[in-house]
Protein backbone atom coordinates (compact mmCIF):
# COMPACT_ATOMS: atom_id res chain seq x y z
CA UNK A 1 0.00 0.00 0.00
CA UNK A 2 1.32 3.40 -0.98
CA UNK A 3 1.29 6.40 1.33
CA UNK A 4 -0.38 8.35 -1.46
CA UNK A 5 -3.28 5.87 -1.38
CA UNK A 6 -3.89 6.66 2.30
CA UNK A 7 -2.94 10.34 2.69
CA UNK A 8 -5.10 11.76 -0.10
CA UNK A 9 -5.60 15.53 -0.49
CA UNK A 10 -9.04 15.57 1.15
CA UNK A 11 -7.45 14.07 4.30
CA UNK A 12 -4.72 16.72 4.57
CA UNK A 13 -5.31 19.71 6.87
CA UNK A 14 -2.93 22.65 6.90
CA UNK A 15 -2.83 25.32 9.61
CA UNK A 16 -4.01 23.21 12.52
CA UNK A 17 -5.55 25.35 15.23
CA UNK A 18 -4.92 23.00 18.15
CA UNK A 19 -1.89 23.46 20.34
CA UNK A 20 -2.26 20.39 22.58
CA UNK A 21 -2.38 16.67 21.79
CA UNK A 22 -6.00 15.92 22.88
CA UNK A 23 -7.25 18.87 20.84
CA UNK A 24 -5.28 17.90 17.74
CA UNK A 25 -6.75 14.39 17.89
CA UNK A 26 -10.24 15.90 17.93
CA UNK A 27 -9.44 18.37 15.15
CA UNK A 28 -7.99 15.71 12.85
CA UNK A 29 -10.73 13.17 13.57
CA UNK A 30 -13.40 15.82 12.89
CA UNK A 31 -11.64 16.67 9.61
CA UNK A 32 -11.50 12.97 8.72
CA UNK A 33 -15.17 12.35 9.51
CA UNK A 34 -16.24 15.32 7.42
CA UNK A 35 -13.98 14.44 4.47
CA UNK A 36 -14.87 10.73 4.52
CA UNK A 37 -18.54 11.45 5.25
CA UNK A 38 -18.44 8.94 8.11
CA UNK A 39 -20.01 9.23 11.55
CA UNK A 40 -17.22 7.45 13.46
CA UNK A 41 -15.80 10.23 15.65
CA UNK A 42 -16.11 8.56 19.06
CA UNK A 43 -14.73 5.10 18.20
CA UNK A 44 -11.84 6.60 16.21
CA UNK A 45 -10.93 8.98 19.05
CA UNK A 46 -11.11 6.09 21.51
CA UNK A 47 -8.76 3.98 19.36
CA UNK A 48 -6.22 6.80 19.12
CA UNK A 49 -6.34 7.53 22.85
CA UNK A 50 -6.02 3.84 23.72
CA UNK A 51 -2.86 3.51 21.64
CA UNK A 52 -1.45 6.81 22.90
CA UNK A 53 -1.90 5.70 26.53
CA UNK A 54 0.70 2.97 25.91
CA UNK A 55 3.42 5.36 24.72
CA UNK A 56 3.60 8.73 23.02
CA UNK A 57 3.47 8.64 19.24
CA UNK A 58 5.41 11.91 19.11
CA UNK A 59 8.50 10.26 17.69
CA UNK A 60 11.12 12.94 17.02
CA UNK A 61 12.02 16.17 15.27
CA UNK A 62 8.53 17.66 15.31
CA UNK A 63 6.75 14.56 13.97
CA UNK A 64 3.94 12.49 15.50
CA UNK A 65 2.31 9.36 14.12
CA UNK A 66 -0.83 8.67 16.15
CA UNK A 67 -2.49 5.47 15.04
CA UNK A 68 -5.12 3.02 16.11
CA UNK A 69 -7.22 0.08 15.08
CA UNK A 70 -10.96 0.55 14.99
CA UNK A 71 -13.89 -1.62 13.85
CA UNK A 72 -15.80 1.52 12.84
CA UNK A 73 -13.78 1.85 9.61
CA UNK A 74 -13.72 -0.69 6.79
CA UNK A 75 -10.32 0.21 5.34
CA UNK A 76 -7.14 2.06 6.28
CA UNK A 77 -7.22 5.86 6.32
CA UNK A 78 -4.56 8.47 6.87
CA UNK A 79 -5.00 12.07 7.94
CA UNK A 80 -2.10 14.49 7.82
CA UNK A 81 -2.07 17.72 9.78
CA UNK A 82 0.44 20.59 9.73
CA UNK A 83 0.89 23.10 12.54
CA UNK A 84 3.08 26.15 12.02
CA UNK A 85 2.95 27.16 15.70
CA UNK A 86 3.60 23.69 17.13
CA UNK A 87 1.64 21.31 19.33
CA UNK A 88 2.49 20.39 22.93
CA UNK A 89 2.49 16.64 22.41
CA UNK A 90 4.53 14.97 25.17
CA UNK A 91 6.91 13.80 22.45
CA UNK A 92 9.72 11.39 23.17
CA UNK A 93 12.26 14.17 22.50
CA UNK A 94 10.24 16.78 24.44
CA UNK A 95 9.88 19.09 21.44
CA UNK A 96 6.62 20.45 20.00
CA UNK A 97 5.10 18.63 17.03
CA UNK A 98 4.48 20.36 13.69
CA UNK A 99 3.62 17.38 11.48
CA UNK A 100 0.97 14.83 12.51
CA UNK A 101 0.39 11.72 10.40
CA UNK A 102 -2.64 9.89 11.80
CA UNK A 103 -3.57 6.36 10.71
CA UNK A 104 -6.81 4.55 11.43
CA UNK A 105 -7.26 0.96 10.28
CA UNK A 106 -9.66 -1.88 10.92
CA UNK A 107 -8.19 -4.67 13.08
CA UNK A 108 -8.20 -7.06 10.10
CA UNK A 109 -5.59 -4.86 8.38
CA UNK A 110 -3.02 -5.11 11.18
CA UNK A 111 -0.25 -6.36 8.87
CA UNK A 112 -0.89 -3.69 6.23
CA UNK A 113 -0.96 -1.12 9.05
CA UNK A 114 2.55 -2.20 10.11
CA UNK A 115 3.79 -2.10 6.51
CA UNK A 116 2.43 1.42 6.13
CA UNK A 117 4.24 2.50 9.31
CA UNK A 118 7.46 1.06 7.84
CA UNK A 119 6.96 3.02 4.63
CA UNK A 120 6.34 6.17 6.62
CA UNK A 121 9.54 5.62 8.60
CA UNK A 122 11.49 5.35 5.35
CA UNK A 123 10.06 8.58 3.92
CA UNK A 124 10.43 10.42 7.23
CA UNK A 125 14.16 9.68 7.34
CA UNK A 126 14.63 12.52 4.88
CA UNK A 127 14.74 15.89 6.65
CA UNK A 128 13.77 17.51 3.34
CA UNK A 129 10.39 15.74 3.42
CA UNK A 130 9.50 17.44 6.70
CA UNK A 131 10.76 20.83 5.53
CA UNK A 132 8.84 20.66 2.25
CA UNK A 133 5.58 19.54 3.86
CA UNK A 134 5.75 22.30 6.49
CA UNK A 135 6.31 24.88 3.73
CA UNK A 136 3.54 23.56 1.45
CA UNK A 137 0.67 25.92 0.71
CA UNK A 138 -2.10 23.47 -0.16
CA UNK A 139 -3.23 19.90 0.51
CA UNK A 140 -2.50 19.07 -3.13
CA UNK A 141 1.08 20.31 -2.73
CA UNK A 142 1.53 18.08 0.35
CA UNK A 143 0.08 15.13 -1.58
CA UNK A 144 2.58 15.72 -4.41
CA UNK A 145 5.43 15.85 -1.88
CA UNK A 146 4.30 12.51 -0.44
CA UNK A 147 4.28 11.00 -3.94
CA UNK A 148 7.69 12.48 -4.74
CA UNK A 149 9.38 11.04 -1.65
CA UNK A 150 7.57 7.76 -1.94
CA UNK A 151 8.77 7.44 -5.54
CA UNK A 152 12.32 8.29 -4.43
CA UNK A 153 12.29 5.50 -1.83
CA UNK A 154 12.70 1.87 -2.71
CA UNK A 155 9.77 -0.17 -1.46
CA UNK A 156 8.81 -3.77 -1.87
CA UNK A 157 5.19 -3.92 -3.01
CA UNK A 158 2.79 -5.64 -0.65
Amino acid sequence: MLLSEVFMPQFIKLNLESDEKPEVFEELVDHFCQAAKLNVRDPVLAALKEREAKMSTGIRNGIAIPHGKCDAVDKMYGVLGVSTKGIEYDSLDGDPVHLVLMIIAPPVEAERHLHLLQRMASVLRSPDFYTEVIAASSPEAVFNIIKKYEDDSSFEEL
